[in-house]
Parts: C-alpha cells; sequence; structure tokens
C-alpha cells in the first residue's frame, strides 16, 4: 500500500521546530559571544527605530501585550541607558521612548553580529539563494501579521 507524502506544511512545522531550537541553543550556548541584547529588547528598540518615537500605548497595540509587560520591559531598557522618556513630538499627552545613542549602538552591534552569524551559516549558498530565502520569510511573516491584523513596519535595508 501506498503512503501519501506529508503535507508539505507538516515538514514546515518540524523544520520550524528545529530552527527554533538552534537559534535557541545558539543563544544559550554563547554562539554568539557578542551579543549584548536580551530577545525583548532586541524586539522593542527595532520597533521603536523603524516607527519613531513611541508610548506604551502604540508599544501595546504594536506588540499585543498588555501594558505591565511593556512597562517592565521599558523600565529595564531606561534603566540600562538603550531609551529615554520625551515628551510628544507631536503635542499629545503621553510621554514616549526614543532610542538613546547608547540603544542605537548597541542594537546595530546585535543586528551586525547576527549578519555575522547568519553569512557564516549561510556561507556555501549563493546570494541569490539568500534573496529567495529571505523573501519566503518575509512572506510567512507578513501572512502571520495579516492573520493577527497587525502589521509590523519593515526598513528600508541598506
Amino acid at each position: 500500500m501506498h503512503t501519501p507524502a506529508p503535507k508539505p506544511t507538516r515538514r514546515l512545522e518540524y523544520e520550524q521546530m528545529l530552527l527554533s531550537r538552534h537559534l535557541h541553543l545558539s543563544k544559550a550556548n554563547g554562539r554568539r559571544k557578542d551579543g549584548t541584547l536580551e530577545r525583548s529588547a532586541y524586539i522593542l528598540l527595532s520597533r521603536i527605530r523603524v516607527e519613531g518615537p513611541m508610548s506604551i500605548g502604540e508599544l501595546s497595540e504594536a506588540f499585543g501585550l498588555d501594558s505591565s509587560t511593556l512597562n517592565r520591559q521599558t523600565a529595564a531598557a531606561l534603566r540600562s541607558g538603550l531609551v529615554e522618556r520625551i515628551p510628544d513630538p507631536d503635542g499629545g499627552i503621553a510621554r514616549k521612548f526614543r532610542l538613546t545613542k547608547e540603544g542605537e549602538r548597541r542594537l546595530d552591534e546585535e543586528r551586525d553580529g547576527n549578519v555575522r552569524a547568519l553569512d557564516e551559516i549561510m556561507a556555501d549558498w549563493s546570494p541569490e539563494d539568500i534573496a529567495v530565502f529571505a523573501d519566503c520569510v518575509k512572506r510567512f511573516n507578513a501572512d502571520i501579521e495579516r492573520l493577527h491584523g497587525n502589521p509590523w513596519p519593515r526598513p528600508e535595508h541598506r
């Protein structure tokens, strides 16, 4: 009797599980010894860089997280000197968070380290294959964002 081939999404689910494991182990085992930011700070700083200054309410909506979680994350970023509170540039009542020079530097450092790690992992890939993979991951993320009704802004890449 012929066994049907597994659904491609079943294969993808397994590979996605392995990818998250590999990324977790890379951080846990110090593979990226030059990493300086925790995951939540990296994502927070990345979003503020793309959007510009944001309030707790705006961050809550953007991340789909409650304000108490974001208060903890922004408090940690404030203590670390990564962000600062400023009056709303648009004249609103809520104060906003913007990146400090140190926050910019550490975000750039973290992103550059991640790119170096990807360069090492994908050393045998052609630039075209990397571009196709990046396009597929972007499409995958955009479809998740569409389903949740919460698109993530994307920077112009240099």
